[in-house]
């Protein structure tokens, strides 16, 4: 398929703007929310990213697959974006210990890419007009008959999605001979998460989504973990009252992303859908503990309220985000549970804020 003639392709907007440009070779159409990343690498940890599941994804970076695939980079087992939208797409790839092209894989995921898009005009068109949804189509399927379509696809905003990620039924990962175990409910998780668990001396057992703080607790943990994920946090009813019954048996909790915005609602702290989100790999972040900065790996289109933080008198905010003033972490003052918003697990980085993990091992150690 490589080089041979490739069929004209559409991005369409659900507000009608539409962006063209070419199939990679994939015949279709996918729908999501569209969203762009400014990392210049990690592709492939990102298209495997489970917090991305349902959306379409543009890469900012100019040129997407000239390192090709290898398979000790992916975050979970399968390719979890709807669609990709980049500007120039490799073929062929240079890295001598990559496994496959990323087109190959691309193929055996079904997953469909538009390549030879101007990506600066539309990332400009979605910081000026939010994140949408949208719908890449390569087979030529008409117009009215995509907007149709398109139509009915839901907001991500009330959408709850960690379902569609989330283990089936529990497994483990690490040494069971390791000095801390871990009880980690599953809204989504990045494998570098429980990686980084793991080299601290953690034994880990993953819950599915809906599972009970009764089937958490079984474990005899040392201490949970509340992990990324997909969609709208305020349908997880269930993982919300998991992270109540944590705090209530005042028990070490830490939380990611997702996990992060689940712990802000077991407190009576609201979330909202951000106008564009947050995604990439160099966001800056300010630890207000430490006084220190950050450049963080961030993957979230929902944030938790700071002005109702500031008024809770259990919580208190612990990082910010630079650029818009957002909230990037925040702790109990009476409670062993902390969490932030970004990625302290990033992969291929920044590793600035992996003393997170660190933080989280003190705190069992109490």
């Amino acid at each position: 398929m490589k080089y041979t003639t490739r069929q004209s392709a559409i991005l369409l907007l659900s507000d009608g703007t539409i962006f063209h440009g070419k199939s990679i070779g994939i015949s279709g159409t996918t729908f999501g929310e569209v969203c762009f990343n400014t990392g210049m690498t990690g592709y492939q940890e990102i298209f495997t990213d489970p917090s991305y599941f349902g959306q379409i994804m543009v890469a900012t970076n100019a040129h997407i697959g000239n390192y090709g695939v290898s398979e000790k980079e992916v975050e979970s087992s399968s390719i979890k974006i709807s669609g990709l939208v980049c500007k120039n797409f490799s073929f062929n790839y240079s890295r001598a210990d990559a496994s496959e092209s990323l087109e190959d894989y691309f193929v055996k995921e079904n997953l469909i890419c538009i390549s030879d898009v101007d990506t600066r005009a539309l990332v400009s068109y979605i910081r000026d007009n939010g994140a949408m949804n949208s719908v890449i189509c390569t087979d030529g399927t008409p117009i009215e008959d995509l907007k149709l379509a398109l139509a009915n696809v839901p907001d991500m905003k009330g959408l709850e999605l960690a379902s569609k990620v989330s283990t089936k039924e529990p497994y483990f990962y690490g040494d069971e001979n390791a000095t801390y175990k871990i009880s980690a409910l599953d809204l989504g998780i990045k494998t570098n998460i429980l990686r980084n668990l793991a080299k601290r001396d953690c034994y880990i057992k993953v819950y599915p989504f809906d599972s009970s703080y009764q089937d958490l607790a079984a474990f005899n943990p040392d201490g949970y973990f509340l992990s990324n994920g997909p969609g709208d946090p305020e349908p997880l009813s269930g993982a919300i009252q998991v992270a109540r019954e944590i705090l209530e048996n005042n028990r070490p909790l830490f939380g990611i992303c997702l996990g992060h915005q689940v712990i802000g609602l077991a407190n009576g702290v609201s979330t909202y859908k951000m106008f564009n989100g947050h995604r990439g790999i160099n966001h800056p972040v300010k630890n207000l503990i430490t006084g220190k900065g950050e450049i963080t790996s961030q993957n979230h289109g929902f944030a938790v309220s700071k002005e109702e933080l500031d008024n809770n008198p259990d919580l208190e905010i612990t990082h910010l985000h630079l650029n818009d003033g957002t909230v990037a972490g925040m702790r109990m003052k009476n409670k062993n549970c902390f969490s932030v918003q970004y990625h302290p697990e990033a992969s291929p980085g920044p590793h600035d804020s992996s003393y997170l993990f660190d933080q989280f091992i003190e705190n069992i150690k109490g």
